[in-house]
């Protein structure tokens, strides 16, 4: 099952937040409840977000009831500004509304319209957001390929957050190349950080490894230090939510700590990116907005059925870190790994020059 699928004219996603003590596919009728849901993180993972905001693109266009393709067209913008405010770090939200978008302005052509040429773009839009549903499963599989022959049979792997089908339409980023590996036969185990405070490692990335017969162990974040520095580590994959022109890495908070530790031991630090997630407007990581989350994700955390944080305590809960190109070994892309200097060849991996 993909975690983001169109049926009977509806988008439907797998419900991240309960994983893994229930499994529950929930059903979206409107753009803005998708909208909600992105931010509620119903839906997570940079590719996962942005196919479920491409078919919320769709939603709007069967929302609206315009029959002129001025009128749809408005329509189709003030939902893209929805769905793009929903979360600001992932590029793949903004890239998946804005490629519609950009193809819709082309095929409108800005001539007068019809009811059945607003219907023609209605259908457009639908198809469009299904082929990039179906293009990052293709483009998983192809990042996957490439990033499994840097693991060698008896890899002791590190991996934080979630990377798996879950956080994409299928297969998975990093997690995808980890099971790829797995499927070529060779032996393997993965460290699982927790990843606070939201726990996708914990709950989403251990449920996953499970289903698909890999071995791991989770580990609290801060004790992948320990075994980096003991040796008993040989390379890190993560994932990326924006990924600047110059390498530099916006993932999941921790990943910074995690590329610090393992460049101290001499650790191979790989994110693995489709080149959807790499934003060549930006010259580096210091540009890339990072989200600020509700505080009380980080104060409801509860230790065997307690509150862990004081009643009145306040907190940051930051989302994103950045991790600086100099931590990073190889970015993993579709179109094969990228090394340093980044500068010059993530451009030639995303153009294909």
């Amino acid at each position: 099952m993909r975690t983001v699928f169109w049926e009977d004219n509806q988008l439907k996603m797998i419900d991240q937040r309960i994983l893994p003590g229930r499994f529950e596919v929930l059903s979206y009728k409107d753009h803005r409840s998708v909208a909600q849901a992105i931010t509620d993180m119903v839906v997570r993972g940079a590719p996962a977000i942005g196919a479920a905001a491409g078919f919320g693109l769709a939603l709007a266009g069967f929302e609206s009831a315009s029959s002129s393709t001025e009128g749809l067209l408005a329509d189709l913008q003030t939902a893209s500004a929805t769905l793009k405010a929903s979360r600001p770090t992932a590029v793949n939200l903004a890239w998946a509304v804005d490629r519609i978008m950009g193809k819709v302005s082309s095929l409108s052509g800005g001539s007068g319209a019809t009811e059945v040429e607003a219907d023609v773009i209605r259908n457009f839009v639908l198809e469009e957001a299904q082929r990039i549903a179906d293009e990052d499963v293709e483009i998983n599989k192809r990042m996957a390929e490439h990033g499994a022959k840097l693991i060698d049979d008896g890899d002791t792997l590190i991996h934080h957050c979630n990377t798996g089908a879950l956080a994409t339409v299928d297969w998975g980023t990093a997690l995808g190349v980890i099971r790829t590996a797995h499927e070529q036969g060779k032996k393997i185990h993965v460290l699982v950080d927790e990843t606070r405070p939201r726990l996708q490692g914990a709950r989403l990335t251990a449920w996953e490894l499970e289903q698909y017969g890999i071995s791991y162990e989770i580990i609290s974040d801060n004790t992948a230090g320990y075994f980096l520095k003991a040796g008993k580590v040989q390379k890190c994959f993560v994932g990326s939510d924006r990924t600047a022109a110059n390498g530099d890495v916006a993932n999941k908070i921790g990943t910074y700590m995690l590329a610090l530790a393992a460049h101290d031991n001499g650790v191979p630090f790989y994110p693995v990116v489709p080149t959807s997630t790499i934003d060549l407007s930006l010259a580096h990581g210091d540009l890339i907005p990072i989200e600020e989350r509700n505080p009380q994700e980080v104060l409801g955390l509860e230790f065997m059925g307690e509150r862990v944080a004081p009643q009145n305590a306040k907190a940051r809960n930051i989302a994103f870190d950045v991790t600086p190109n100099r931590l990073v070994t190889g970015i993993v892309t579709e179109n094969g790994v990228v090394y340093p200097p980044f500068e010059v060849n993530l451009k030639k991996a995303v153009l294909g020059e």
